[in-house]
């Protein structure tokens, strides 16, 4: 990971005035027939998605008409957000354009979350990354990385602010879903009054927090509820890990979904489940992709900076919520974690 952003930003600052300017000349200069990439990170979730999805109707709002948006991966979507507007933007990764004039990732923080689509960023003319992640490596062209935020969205939408498109129902509904699920429904360490001022300022378009919200949070299917309860009857207490913090995990395997009927997107949100448990700091998920393959997440209540041991793993994120791809089996990969959690404890 880099220390530093380029032209000298620190890797722990947000945005200069330099670097808004070159992204407002990047949008600014686009001409009429340019052609414009929007991209998000494998697996989207809601801040990725949403932000991605409500930048890319803002864009259509300043009268670009050569826009796709796509992620890499199978083109398949999570169940919540296949109701989202801007859905029509979306195409899958083969479709994306080979040679943009403009490309702009959202919610990346390194180049490996771009998949097979990386290369996008060496055939564009401009590479523009929208991000908030503290572990960006400040790949790209021209960042706008702000780790002190509580989404990518929170960044995407002082940019449209800055280009002077008006906020309407349908970006604030894009924007709304990316703020609530990054900050957990607001519940999280990085809600600030900040964070309510804009929610209060997309909830003035008109847009329902009652419907989104059962749509994001309460809404999955019989087969998932099954498959959370098997899955939770795993879960192993450690309240020696973390240096007397305490560990709580669980795993979920590719046989436990079909036997469930169940996409892997599911998933997601089975951490929540296990972060309640008292007795331990940090909670961590582990999800098979492969057969020596696992998605794993990490969440902190604040005695460990779980994106310390996620970048000493490979991947990244914030303090207090991480993930990383690991190999080898289920013990091999909590093993990991263990040995990497003394480590990275937080002053207090």
């Amino acid at each position: 990971m880099n220390d530093s952003a380029e032209g000298g930003t620190p890797a722990g600052a947000g945005p200069t005035d330099t670097d808004w300017a070159a992204a407002l000349a990047a949008v600014r200069g686009l001409p009429a027939d340019a052609r414009v990439q929007l991209i998000c990170h494998v697996n989207p979730d809601g801040d990725a998605l949403g932000t991605m999805l409500g930048f890319g109707l803002g864009l259509r709002r300043l009268g670009v008409r050569q826009l796709r948006a796509t992620f890499p991966g199978p083109p398949v979507l999570p169940e919540p957000f296949r109701w989202l507007p801007g859905l029509e933007l979306l195409v899958p990764q083969d479709d994306a354009y080979p040679e943009p004039d403009l490309v702009i990732c959202f919610d990346v923080a390194s180049e490996y979350r771009l998949g097979d689509l990386a290369d996008r960023l060496d055939k564009a003319g401009t590479a523009l990354v929208l991000d908030h992640h503290a572990s960006n490596t400040r790949f790209g062209g021209i960042h706008l990385v702000d780790p002190h935020a509580a989404a990518t969205s929170v960044v995407a939408q002082e940019l449209l602010d800055r280009l002077g498109v008006p906020l309407d129902a349908e970006i604030a509904t894009c924007f709304y879903v990316a703020l609530s699920t990054d900050t957990g429904s607001f519940r999280f360490e990085a809600t600030t009054p900040a964070v309510h001022r804009l929610a209060a300022r997309l909830l003035a378009t008109g847009i329902r927090p009652g419907d989104i919200s059962r749509r994001i949070f309460d809404t999955r299917p019989f087969g998932a509820v099954r498959l959370f309860g098997e899955v939770l009857l795993r879960a192993r207490l450690e309240p020696a890990a973390a240096a007397g913090r305490g560990l709580v995990w669980t795993y979920a395997t590719r046989a436990d979904l079909a036997r469930h009927d169940q996409p892997a997107y599911v998933l997601e949100a089975l951490i929540d489940s296990v972060r309640c448990t008292a007795e331990a700091d940090v909670s961590c998920v582990v999800k098979q992709v492969d057969t020596a393959e696992w998605a794993v997440s990490l969440r902190s209540k604040g005695a460990v900076d779980v994106s310390a041991v996620a970048v000493a793993l490979g991947g990244g994120g914030h303090r207090f919520a991480a993930g990383f791809t690991g190999r080898g089996t289920v013990d091999e990969v909590v093993d990991r974690i263990r040995g990497e959690l003394a480590g990275a404890l937080l002053p207090g």
